[in-house]
């Protein structure tokens, strides 16, 4: 079935079969990829066995949950029609089996069925729902060529809106001519973007935010790196501020596990992985957070390459799925861009974020004397409903003692 590779995922389009009916699969082998609004995505099989039958073609759009081909062995009957249970508003319940077999109803899919008149409806993909909506197309004008007439994704994009008839007016529309909006351009969001609008909107809306900031003296860390880049030279390595950050958060993590969690209703479910998500941004395209998996069990050099290969991997959509969705914490760092400081908006279904800005150089007064020390500003954003203020502050006071003393990063 179509999974949900993200937690806001409502459809996804089947871009490829990377097997064929008849070809033998393993559990866990890639089996298609897959296009959610962020990324393409391999698709790994849920269980082993012979692919029997393709339902789902490739470039289809489809709802989560939607059965794209049968797995069994050779001796076992494929059904030979499907019917797919309605969906309403392509809200799909998580872990809800949302499909049925039946053997005397045509395959087609999921139905949306809206009121048309007092003694008619309308029949509707819920894609072809979702696009009219966007454009402010009333179903009731369009014809659809589906099985019995159904409105599909192609009528409502093939479909043109008449001109609205002459209306008469008792006063001129008032239309404002200020330099702001003379020959404005307007972009229309690409799926990504919607995808960040809607994630970041639902964040906001539903996680309080708070947040707590500190300054971390980072000479120490500056010289250390120093220390091993220089030992790694000769191995083509790097290790980056932004790595050394990842594993004192992951040290940080084993000791404050509430940080490490999502947060469900009257519950809160500890990770047991500690899966730091990387804010990487597409060439402006949009902003994705893959994470790095089980960075409690890497070293500082371990944690190095496997940032850079999920950065390389993430730009040419070569993300494995867990690596996509299993984000448990999340870093985004501007620190490159010379930007000081800022808060960031919790990645859902994470209970917590940290905001990294630039290593600079300031003046600092210790012990009575102003000195110079490299400092950095970091900023906790945390979901209320988790965790407290007074649990805030020993998390990050914990990350800001560990990088003033990083020497036990190396361990």
């Amino acid at each position: 079935m179509m999974p949900q590779m993200g937690y806001d995922m409502k459809e996804g389009r089947l871009i490829k079969w990377l097997k064929g009916e008849g070809d033998e699969i393993t559990t866990g082998e890639d089996i298609a990829e897959i296009e959610t609004d962020k990324a393409i995505i391999p698709m790994p099989s849920p269980s082993g066995g012979i692919l029997r039958k393709i339902i789902t073609p490739e470039g289809e759009m489809v709802p989560v949950g939607t059965v794209l081909g049968f797995i069994g062995t050779l001796e076992e009957e494929i059904p030979s029609n499907l019917t797919s249970v309605p969906v309403e508003n392509n809200n799909i319940p998580e872990n809800e089996n949302v499909t049925e077999l039946n053997t005397s109803e045509p395959i087609e899919e999921p139905i949306i069925e809206t009121p048309k008149s007092s003694s008619e409806t309308i029949k509707a993909s819920p894609v072809a729902r979702r696009i009219a909506a966007d454009k402010g197309i009333d179903l009731k004008l369009i014809q659809g060529t589906g099985p019995n007439g159904r409105i599909v994704e192609k009528d409502v994009l093939n479909y043109s809106q008449p001109s609205a008839s002459p209306q008469p007016v008792t006063e001129a529309p008032k239309v404002s001519t200020t330099p702001s909006n003379i020959n404005s351009e307007i972009i229309e969001l690409n799926r990504m973007r919607q995808a960040v609008a809607r994630t970041t909107s639902a964040s906001s809306r539903e996680a309080p935010h708070f947040y707590v900031t500190t300054d971390i003296d980072m000479t120490g860390t500056m010289e250390i790196r120093s220390q091993v880049n220089k030992a790694l030279e000769s191995q083509g390595k790097r290790v980056s501020v932004n790595d050394i950050i990842i594993k004192a958060c992951a040290v940080a993590l084993k000791n404050h596990q509430n940080f490490n969690a999502t947060f469900h209703g009257d519950t809160i479910e500890i990770h047991p992985n500690i899966n730091i998500g990387v804010a990487i941004d597409l060439d402006g395209s949009g902003l994705i957070q893959p994470c790095i998996m089980s960075c409690q069990n890497l070293s500082l050099a371990e944690i190095s390459v496997g940032t850079k290969d999920l950065i390389n991997r993430a730009r040419e959509n070569q993300l494995r799925a867990e690596e996509y969705i299993g984000s448990t914490f999340t870093i985004s760092n501007l620190g490159m861009f010379d930007i000081e400081s800022f808060t960031a908006i919790i990645a859902p279904p994470n209970c917590a974020i940290l905001a990294v800005g630039s290593v600079r150089q300031q003046p600092v007064v210790s012990d009575g004397e102003i000195t110079v020390k490299q400092m950095m500003k970091v900023t906790l954003s945390v979901d209320h409903r988790a965790n407290d203020g007074a649990a805030a502050a020993r998390f990050i006071g914990e990350i800001k003692s560990l990088l003033e003393q990083p020497i036990g990063l190396l361990v």
